[in-house]
């Protein structure tokens, strides 16, 4: 923008200033041509100056710069056309790909150093943080550092002891351990861990296996060169549990025919399908839970049965019997045949209360026959009439009766103590827990739980 122009203000008019006569000495001498352009100079500025009006606000105008397109308002700004017009000027012309200097190479603007000073940029920041800022922040990672390298350590020596106890105690699949406290490092140095739970699947135990032997061991004292070996322990207090499901019963002594299940706090019920004489019998049994001694589980059955299906129930035991069922009892008081064919065996008519002579009166009498068989009494006695003599004596009686006689003759054989071994649940704790005992014994949804202590254990090379 131009700079603002002076105005001068007009030349003020000399009132006693008198102008020359037209006939002057030196116009009358005949004076030179310089000497008569002086005078008339000097006439002329000698001649009053008539007086003029000017506007201020043209005076304003012409005071302001000259508008320009492309700088509206007058900021002194260029268009990018202008810009590289003289950019192509002082560098010597423009080309195709845009501006380049005389030797032909493409122009690209300076570096001026710009990568250092963002470097020496960054150093000077960050020698502006305080210094105490400095060491909270160099604290924070020695102590990220400090756990990364402390929980690798557990993990690690954790893998050792699965390893150590799979090898020690013959386990089919390696046990869970988990090492509590921390720091752990620290432990490690006073060859003391606080805690350390070990949960074990699948342990033999006799007959049947244990589904998972959780343990939880406090106060331990190593005796290792941790972390690369642990030579023994000892335990000072240890508690725990062990779970006997019902779905490996059900695998190993049911062999898929007989299910397990929980009924009431002590006992379980056992119901399933039994082969005898190529004929399934359904098996019907109750198992009563107990702690044999401080190391084992034994079971009590009672409530033993086997039925064959709308026919009869054979019960071993003390009391051994095979008896009808109440409805194939009610089927034959309605039919003759079967009626006659019992009362004419004495044994029979006996076990049902009826004497001698109205007995053999009913073989000829269907008139007796009714009477016997349409009493109250006789449906009722009947099923309590022991059949299991009469499979011996008279087997196409117990075949005219609706019973297979090979399938009764293979009941009557079964003994108590062989049907319940079929479903002992009993087992016994390993031999190498031997420092374990057992405490507490029950029965939930899931199996057998039964509470394991004990203390001062020792396992390998005491320290």
């Amino acid at each position: 923008m131009r700079s603002p122009t002076r105005i001068s203000s007009p030349r003020p008019h000399n009132s006693h200033s008198a102008p020359h006569p037209e006939g002057t000495p030196s116009a009358a001498h005949g004076a030179s041509p310089g000497d008569s352009r002086d005078a008339v100079h000097r006439d002329a500025r000698s001649e009053p100056e008539s007086p003029t009006y000017s506007n201020p606000y043209e005076e304003l105008a012409e005071l302001a710069d000259p508008y320009d397109p492309d700088d509206p308002l007058g900021l002194g700004l260029k268009s990018d056309d202008d810009d590289t017009s003289d950019l192509g000027a002082a560098g010597g012309g423009t080309g195709k790909d845009g501006p380049s200097d005389q030797d032909g190479e493409p122009w690209s603007p300076p570096d001026h150093g710009r990568s250092k000073r963002g470097r020496r940029r960054g150093r000077g920041r960050f020698k502006a943080v305080p210094l105490t800022a400095k060491l909270v922040i160099g604290v924070l990672v020695l102590a990220v550092i400090a756990v990364l390298a402390d929980r690798v350590a557990v993990m690690y020596v954790e893998r050792k002891a699965e390893a150590a106890l799979q090898k020690k105690l013959k386990l089919a699949t390696a046990p869970n351990v988990t090492i509590h406290g921390f720091p752990f490092l620290t432990q490690v140095m006073d060859k003391k861990l606080q805690q350390v739970d070990v949960a074990v699947p699948d342990v033999a135990a006799d007959r049947v296996s244990l589904a998972k032997v959780n343990v939880q061991a406090q106060d331990i004292r190593l005796n290792a060169d941790l972390p690369t070996s642990i030579k023994g322990a000892v335990v000072e207090r240890m508690k725990g549990n062990v779970l006997l499901a019902f779905e490996d019963l059900d695998r190993e002594l049911g062999a898929s025919q007989v299910r397990f299940r929980a009924f009431g706090p002590n006992s379980v019920r056992a119901d399933g399908k039994l082969p005898v004489a190529g004929q399934n019998v359904s098996l019907h049994a109750m198992a009563h839970i107990q702690r044999q001694g401080d190391r084992g589980i034994s079971t009590e059955v009672t409530d033993m049965r086997l039925d064959i299906p709308g026919i009869a129930t054979y019960r071993p035991g003390k009391n051994a019997g095979l008896r009808l069922h109440p409805k194939a009892a009610k089927q034959i008081s309605d039919d003759t045949a079967k009626a006659r064919a019992l009362l004419e065996v004495p044994s029979v008519a006996k076990r049902l209360g009826i004497a001698p002579e109205p007995a053999g009166r009913a073989r000829n009498d269907d008139r007796q026959l009714d009477k016997i068989t349409g009493s109250p009494e006789f449906v009722p006695s009947l099923t309590k009439v022991n059949l299991v003599d009469v499979t011996n004596e008279n087997p196409e009686l117990i075949k005219k009766l609706g019973i297979d006689p090979t399938v009764a003759a293979a009941l009557t054989k079964y003994k108590l103590p062989e049907l319940s071994e079929k479903l002992a649940l009993s087992f016994q704790l390993p031999e190498k827990a031997k420092d374990i005992k057992i405490q507490n014994i029950g029965v939930e949804p899931d199996g057998i739980v039964a509470d394991l202590t004990g203390t001062r254990m020792g396992f390998g090379k005491r320290p």
